[in-house]
């Protein structure tokens, strides 16, 4: 799908109903997906009309959470999407009680690097965010380990 400068995304909370288009954007990226369905009401989608373009979610755990599953049809990628997910993922988590937020990532390091988050070492976890599925299995242990505190 190719959006023209005029069409209007707009970014809402997940549906039920788009957990299939959820699944088949992170799969083409080559992301996990697994358990998406499980944490439905902490994920975004971007649509253009009915069309999920792009998604982002949280898994809670106290007042750390771990960001999972950014992805955005490859045809938007560059064009601020991602980044627009990720300021309001974050500011979505802030308005949870987040203070901290977590991710695992093989391919976009230097992505996240730019929106405030550092590399840190896998065991500098606390043990909520140890204890997903992300960093138990899904993740590989190559990939890169990164925080960023959120600031309410």
């Amino acid at each position: 799908m190719k959006a023209p400068p005029s069409v209007r995304i707009v970014v809402k909370s997940a549906r039920a109903e788009d957990v299939a288009a959820i699944v088949a954007l992170l799969q083409d990226a080559g992301l996990p997906h697994e358990g998406i369905g499980t944490h439905l009401n902490e994920f975004l989608v971007a649509r253009v009309g009915e069309e999920v373009v792009g998604a982002v979610g949280l898994e809670v755990h106290g007042t750390a959470a771990l960001l999972r599953s950014l992805v955005v049809a490859p045809e938007l990628r560059g064009k601020g999407l991602g980044e627009g997910l990720t300021g309001t993922i974050v500011a979505r988590a802030a308005s949870l009680g987040v203070q901290q937020l977590y991710l695992l990532t093989t391919t976009a390091a230097h992505f996240f690097a730019r929106r405030g988050f550092t590399a840190i070492a896998r065991g500098n976890v606390p043990a909520g965010i140890a204890g997903t599925e992300e960093f138990k299995s899904l993740c590989p242990a190559s990939a890169v380990c990164m925080q960023r505190l959120v600031k309410p």
